[in-house]
């Protein structure tokens, strides 16, 4: 066979046109992504439809069961809910669909806060003859199990805000009169009470029973006290000393602070109990750790006695203070950085600080010419309430152990109840007690 009839002339190449379908022109019939192109009609919902539904071959000669049909109408529903296209390529995207196999999900709507009303009178008032009326000294405290206690002299008086009893606990001998400090242990069992001849001494309330005497401490009367824990008893004197006291063992003097060089008008531990702060006559606010007799801080932005001191329940580096008759300025502490974060200008003499148990709030106590209990909102330092009634200093604050109510006494020779916080009906789980860093046992030997 002649080879020349297997030789075919070879199409010319430049006639050779793009098919139709490979236009590189956009379609006018939709918008595609970049990387996937518009396929137009090629994607037939109709045809998916029918290869989810009619049977393959090898099954179209066998009975379907009603569980495989079953099987079957659920994916259909499922994966086409009712639509006609699984892919849709356009501007918009559908809002997502809920599923039928999920449950649906009630709606939750909460109330709307109740606006806090803070009562102006006092839902109590009580006589407190004889009370003594000096800022050196603190007469009131409010223990653990919301019994409060007040030294009207050379007597303490405890009061069961349960019941509404009073009972005498002690009265001093004439040469330790008048009681100048009194302060609740943890327990609300123990309680501390400092007098004018420098002795402190420890009761138990439940049997009314002296359990020991700290003396030979200070010089002076013992103006403030402070506990750490359970065993651990912070004292502050006439002259300056502050002495921790472990109350467990015999020389219960176990260390000494020494950065003031007058009396010691406040006292408190913070809530880690690794940080004390002091203000005394001599217009410092110092700063301790439990380790270290040297200050931590030492301010000397006040330019008046320093009475009033408070740590913050929220923010354990964050300490409030307040001056005395010349100087009315509540002032907040960074700590950790030993700086003023803001100095807040009230009007009278500050007399006693107490951060609120239930809300971001301050409450301040006032002398002349105010003699007022003020309710401040933190960090605005707006006054949200303005508590009268005395007609005196108000010299003396403590708070319940829930936080809902606040106690107050002036030297007008009344004891005032206050409804701070409305009480809550649900139980709590109890607090575990504070474990200090030299707390190893939590009671009185």
């Amino acid at each position: 066979m002649d080879a020349d009839i297997y030789r075919e002339p070879l199409p010319d190449v430049r006639r050779w046109r793009r098919p139709p379908w490979a236009s590189s022109r956009p379609t006018t019939r939709g918008f595609g992504d970049r990387f996937i192109p518009n396929r137009g009609d090629r994607m037939n919902m109709n045809i998916a439809e029918a290869l989810l539904n009619i049977p393959r071959k090898d099954e179209s000669t066998e009975e379907v069961s009603p569980s495989r049909a079953a099987y079957r109408k659920l994916l259909s529903d499922t994966m086409l809910q009712g639509r006609t296209r699984v892919f849709s390529f356009s501007n918009r995207p559908r809002s997502p669909l809920k599923s039928s196999l999920e449950a649906p999900t009630p709606t939750h709507i909460q109330p709307a806060r109740k606006r806090r009303q803070i009562p102006q009178a006092p839902e109590k008032t009580l006589d407190a003859p004889d009370i003594v009326g000096d800022d050196r000294f603190n007469v009131l405290d409010w223990g653990n199990k919301n019994v409060l206690s007040i030294a009207l002299d050379d007597k303490v008086y405890l009061w069961n805000a349960a019941d509404g009893s009073t009972t005498e606990l002690v009265t001093v001998p004439e040469s330790s009169a008048p009681i100048t400090s009194v302060s609740w242990a943890p327990d609300g069992r123990h309680i501390a009470i400092g007098q004018c001849n420098s002795i402190v001494e420890l009761y138990d309330v439940t049997t009314k029973k002296l359990l020991r005497t700290l003396a030979g401490i200070h010089q002076g009367p013992v103006g403030s006290l402070a506990w750490n824990n359970n065993h651990l008893l912070t004292t502050g004197g006439a002259h300056g000393a502050i002495i921790n006291n472990d109350v467990r063992i015999q020389s219960h003097a176990v260390r000494s602070y020494h950065g003031h060089d007058d009396v010691i008008c406040g006292l408190k531990w913070s809530s880690c109990g690794k940080h004390l702060a002091s203000g005394g006559a001599d217009k410092l606010l110092n700063i301790w750790d439990v380790s270290r007799s040297s200050p931590l801080h030492r301010f000397s932005n006040h330019t008046s006695t320093v009475r009033a001191v408070a740590w913050c329940p929220f923010k354990d580096n964050l300490l409030a203070s307040g001056g005395g008759e010349t100087y009315h300025c509540i002032k907040f502490w960074n700590v950790s950085a030993g700086t003023c974060l803001k100095s807040v200008e009230t009007g009278s003499e500050v007399c006693g600080l107490l951060w609120s148990k239930h809300e971001r709030e301050l409450l301040s106590s006032h002398g002349p010419e105010k003699n007022q209990i003020a309710v401040w909102k933190y960090p605005s330092m707006t006054k949200i309430a303005e508590l009268t009634g005395h007609s005196s200093s108000v010299l003396y604050m403590t708070q319940s152990p829930d936080g809902c109510q606040v106690a107050s006494a002036s030297s007008d020779e009344t004891l005032k109840l206050w409804q701070i916080n409305e009480k809550s009906t649900e139980k709590k789980a109890p607090k575990s007690p504070h474990m200090g860093p030299t707390n190893m046992y939590s009671y009185i030997r």
